[in-house]
């Protein structure tokens, strides 16, 4: 189901995040604010696409690659799943 491996992929960012990586407090805001979006994503069950939530994660996913590329591979996931279930 990709709406749980969303969910995991989420938790695993989560996790990157809790082991405090060098960010700045605006790229650790804007990470959380992606989250939250996609999070209500995933509770409304919404089957409208979305572009500009996958928009969003694409653009943290080339502002995170050179720095932090192991978050960036995790927004890489979150982005793969959102289209795989259509958002």
């Amino acid at each position: 189901m990709p709406a749980r491996e969303l969910q995991e992929q989420l938790n695993t960012l989560r996790e990157q995040l809790e082991q405090n990586p060098p960010l700045s407090e605006a790229e650790r805001d804007d990470l959380h604010a992606l989250m939250q979006q996609i999070e209500l994503e995933l509770e409304l069950e919404t089957k409208t696409k979305d572009s500009s939530l996958a928009d969003g994660v694409n653009l943290a996913v080339e502002r995170f690659e050179i720095e932090h590329p192991a978050i960036a591979g995790t927004l890489r996931n979150i982005v793969q799943t959102l289209g795989n279930i259509g958002i």
